[in-house]
């Protein structure tokens, strides 16, 4: 799941690995995400070490469940891009492969890559049945890179407080549904 909206996503500002808070439309989203958990029974549940993560997800859960909170579940790091305007992003996705890497940030595979592994050792452990992570944009999207072509599973973008629900067996995730909300962009 992607954390709510952020002030920064509001004024168009690249986050990354800075951090800002959500917004009154931000809690909202939350909120809303919250009824389609309720009749699902959480086991465990893991959030990026960003504040925005995990303000999400103890919104979803109502404060009522502890969680662990991991670096490996952090969004793309954008180095000194981060906190600047969404305007200097490269326009194609072919570019933004690696562009950020020579500015101190990350590339995307190297995002699936932790994505994947983060992920695949949470689900290894024997208790975690039915988990909750709450991550962002482009982390998510990374990570289903890994398992589906996203611009076939997404419409435009992947929302604040959309939700990709996978399954996992014999190491592998498999995409079962995205739930997002078209108005949360």
């Amino acid at each position: 799941m992607r954390h709510g909206e952020t002030v920064f996503n509001v004024r168009h500002k690249i986050q990354g690995w800075c951090d800002s808070p959500l917004t009154a439309k931000g809690i909202r989203q939350a909120e809303q995400a919250r009824k389609y958990f309720n009749d699902i029974s959480i086991d465990h549940a893991y959030c990026s070490t960003a504040e925005r993560s995990s303000d999400t997800l103890e919104i979803v859960t109502n404060h009522k469940l502890p969680y662990t909170r991991l670096k490996g579940l952090r969004e793309m790091g954008f180095g000194a891009f981060e906190s600047e305007s969404e305007d200097l992003n490269p326009k194609s996705r072919k570019d933004y492969e690696t562009f950020f890497v020579p500015y101190g940030g990350e590339s995307t595979a190297q995002v699936q890559t932790r994505m994947v592994k983060t992920l695949t050792e949470i689900m290894t452990e024997p208790k975690n049945q039915t988990v909750l992570v709450v991550s962002h944009a482009g982390a998510c999207v990374n990570f289903l890179s890994a398992w589906e072509n996203p611009s076939q599973v997404l419409k435009k973008r992947f929302t604040n407080c959309g939700i990709l629900k996978f399954t996992f067996e014999n190491a592998k995730f498999k995409l079962q549904e995205v739930i997002q909300n078209e108005n949360s962009i």
